[in-house]
């Protein structure tokens, strides 16, 4: 299979001369000393050009973001990669949960890359959306899902954002960025993972055989509670609340707490029977010793060591809402998998799918 194309024209050395130079539309357009900022903002500025779909004068080769002819026309301001410097250094001390650096962290770590090869040395008031429509190209030619890209482009906006509440860049800069519109499924080259679903039983138990007891004993704990791994991998003894007929956990740190969300646990007859057998003396000790990501491929190992689809532990939790909103209404789904809203719980659950056939399959 032939290799895609790049959308995106490549900074390039024109050996002849020394000069940096990139080709667009057939035409060799020279950009100065090779790897110079002057050389590397008027690449920027071309790819935004290209990006946009819009004509570049081949006489006068003008675009929006070259340099001032001397330092006394502009004061150029801070630079796309001074910016973010400063956003990465903020997002470390603010993406942090009980001493740990957050996933957050390395996605927008992901997101800024491309940005900051494109338009590092470029003035970050200079910066507007067709160099953000740049970058997405950039980030869709990376194999990037449509999800991830718009959520990508969302942080990159965040960045900027930092920038106007800080009073490094104007207003107008943002409001600019806000004119991109996010990519919408079917209408851009930008692949779709498939969604989530509610995992079969008969795909449970073809994998249970395959994993050794305290993976199979956290898949039946999530089928009993609807939790989610990382919230039963954080348990330990002195969490769990043994004084009632049912047990409970109250987490104090979990997925929404910086949204000011409670969430609990509660844990029945069976489930108390599986983690009677990981109580420790120790009231700190974890109850399961596996990290989440070992448990994760765990399961996925199975999943194709046995030939079937590929399914992870957080589809577990879909499987339970589907389960609990079919036997007992979607109430009882959200307050159990601790939904704020029902429509979050309609995300994790197939029964309008299953009403839906079982009409079709009445009337014809």
């Amino acid at each position: 299979m032939a290799r895609k194309k790049n959308v995106l024209p490549s900074y390039l050395l024109h050996s002849q001369s020394g000069q940096a130079r990139t080709r667009i539309d057939g035409r060799d357009y020279l950009l100065g000393p090779f790897g110079s900022q002057e050389s590397r903002i008027r690449y920027a500025g071309l790819v935004s050009k290209a990006a946009g779909g819009l004509q570049i004068d081949p006489l006068t080769n003008s675009f929006r973001g070259s340099l001032p002819r001397n330092e006394s026309e502009a004061d150029l301001g801070i630079s796309v990669s001074e910016l973010i410097l400063a956003f990465t250094k903020h997002a470390a001390a603010h993406y942090v949960k009980n001493g740990q650096p957050t996933s957050e962290q390395h996605c927008i770590r992901s997101a800024v890359r491309p940005l900051r090869e494109l338009y590092g040395l470029t003035p970050a008031k200079d910066f507007g959306p067709l160099a953000l429509k740049a970058v997405r190209i950039k980030l869709v030619e990376g194999g990037m899902a449509r999800t991830g890209v718009n959520g990508s482009i969302g942080r990159i906006r965040r960045l900027f954002r930092f920038g106007v509440e800080n009073e490094l860049l104007p207003v107008e800069v943002l409001q600019r960025l806000q004119a991109v519109a996010p990519l919408l499924a079917g209408r851009t080259e930008a692949h779709d993972n498939a969604p989530r679903h509610a995992v079969d039983q008969d795909q449970i138990d073809t994998v249970r055989p395959l994993v050794r007891p305290l993976v199979r004993d956290l898949i039946d704990v999530q089928l009993l509670t609807g939790a989610r791994s990382g919230e039963l991998l954080m348990l330990t003894t002195g969490m769990i609340d043994r004084t009632g007929a049912v047990w409970r956990a109250d987490l104090v740190d979990h997925k929404c707490v910086h949204h000011g969300q409670r969430r609990v646990i509660f844990f029945g007859p069976q489930t108390q029977l599986i983690l009677t057998k990981y109580l420790s003396a120790d009231p700190d000790i974890p109850l399961f010793d596996i990290i989440r990501t070992a448990y994760c491929r765990a399961i996925t190992r199975a999943c194709e060591k046995a030939g079937i689809e590929r399914w992870t532990p957080h589809w577990l939790r879909h499987t339970f809402c589907t389960r609990i909103r079919e036997q007992h209404g979607i109430e009882a789904a959200q307050a159990l998998a601790g939904h704020t809203t029902s429509e979050m719980t309609d995300h994790y659950s197939n029964r309008m799918d299953k009403l839906a056939s079982k009409t079709a399959a009445a009337v014809g």
